[in-house]
């Protein structure tokens, strides 16, 4: 696993932040696809990791998730988080993220990323943060800032949330609650 950087180099890195995007699958998810008896495709999602999504928005971090699978289930969450981005069936999220940061006038150090295999490995090594969960690929685990203890839709996404905004010093404990979010 790669050495996490010292407190003021992730600080610094953190105060840079405008936009955390996150893989879906191995990420926010368990990384299992799941079919009903009707051949219906579901995926589990975790509310700790929703919360991530809500606590970002009242930090003033944009939120985002972008997911190489074309899946109506993604969006159907998305829509649940009430997200402004949420970009599906994207084959080279480096590329995509690349071209998107320059369409909102900023870089790729004002973007935090979390990812848990090969396609995320581009951009990991890119963006300004980079997160892993626990249960990530060696290599991805070895490229990012900081690897997760909790594994992917099991909180992951949360616990990396919660990192980046203690770095940024966001007190997590005067957000305000609201129903619905998560």
């Amino acid at each position: 696993m790669k050495t996490i950087l010292n407190s003021t180099e992730l600080k610094t890195k953190a105060s840079k932040i405008k936009y955390f995007f996150a893989d879906v699958d191995g990420t926010l998810t368990d990384g299992c696809t799941y079919y009903s008896s009707k051949g219906e495709e579901l995926k589990k999602f975790s509310h700790i990791d929703g919360t991530g999504f809500f606590l970002l928005k009242q930090a003033g971090i944009i939120p985002g998730i972008i997911t190489g699978e074309n899946s109506e289930i993604v969006l159907r969450r998305a829509e649940k988080l009430q997200l402004e981005f949420c970009f599906i069936d994207i084959k080279d999220k480096y590329a995509f993220i690349k071209q998107f940061a320059k369409e909102k006038n900023c870089e790729l150090i004002n973007f935090a990323y979390i990812g848990d295999d090969i396609n995320d490995f581009e951009l990991l090594k890119n963006v300004g943060m980079s997160f892993a969960p626990g249960n990530a690929r060696p290599e991805i685990k070895k490229q990012v800032d900081i690897c997760c203890h909790a594994f992917g839709g099991y909180g992951a996404y949360r616990e990396a949330v919660d990192y980046l905004l203690k770095l940024k010093s966001f007190k997590l404990y005067e957000v305000s609650i609201k129903r619905d979010w998560h």
